[in-house]
């Protein structure tokens, strides 16, 4: 598929089936993935590859201690809340997605079902969570750095014929992602791409975000026209 096609057609996927991925396909995936760039190729990142019964306890845990009231405990720091504009895109994909499952306004129980969805990590059969050496923070540079591999992972899965969802949802309590899938502490945890194939008749899965016009965050100094 040229890239063109698969940067434009990929979109997250939130419903999978329930087909297992196999080992082989996850380092087909990752051995393409890791030609992504990286500051002075130092390489950061790591890939713990979830499946089975260890993903079955994050995500029961994560999910339990979530809906318990258990405060985030993330190893990145977060932004907070967002606001202006970028909350404005925040809902506008809400209310897509909420739209394609007839998820109405005051439907308390089906949104709080979402964002239990979201803690399950969509209930996809794989997950890659992605992690950089501790040593290298503060993290901006190499933040940058697993960005381009979670991307290059996604489109490398999608050419496949897999889906992914990058899904901090899914590592809100990185603790025990961490004692789970026995991550060293000298590694931070980044976030996760929940994976698997689609399910086409999961009405989420055809929901696209909008994209603002090159105009609106594009500047072209310089150029004689």
């Amino acid at each position: 598929m040229e890239f063109e096609t698969l940067v434009q057609s990929r979109k997250s996927v939130r419903g999978f089936k329930k087909q297992p991925v196999l080992r082989a396909t996850v380092e087909e995936i990752i051995e393409v993935a890791k030609r992504a760039p990286s500051s002075m190729n130092t390489q950061p990142w790591h890939v713990h590859v979830l499946t089975g019964a260890p993903l079955e306890e994050v995500r029961r845990r994560n999910m339990e201690e979530m809906v318990a009231g258990a405060k985030v405990k993330r190893d990145i720091v977060s932004h907070g809340e967002y606001q202006g504009v970028h909350r404005g895109r925040q809902v506008d994909i809400a209310k897509k997605l909420f739209g394609a499952m007839g998820i109405a306004r005051d439907d308390k129980p089906m949104r709080q079902d979402w964002v239990l969805r979201g803690f399950r990590q969509f209930d996809a059969p794989v997950s890659l969570v992605l992690t950089y050496d501790r040593i290298l923070d503060p993290g901006a540079v190499c933040h940058f750095d697993l960005g381009a591999l979670c991307y290059g992972i996604v489109l490398a899965a999608w050419d496949r014929g897999l889906g992914s969802v990058i899904n901090g949802q899914g590592i809100m309590r990185s603790d025990i992602v961490r004692e789970v899938a026995d991550i060293p502490e000298d590694e931070v945890i980044m976030t996760c791409v929940a994976m698997g194939y689609p399910d086409d008749s999961f009405a989420a899965n055809a929901v696209r975000s909008d994209r603002e016009a090159n105009n609106d965050f594009v500047r072209y100094v310089g150029f004689a026209d």
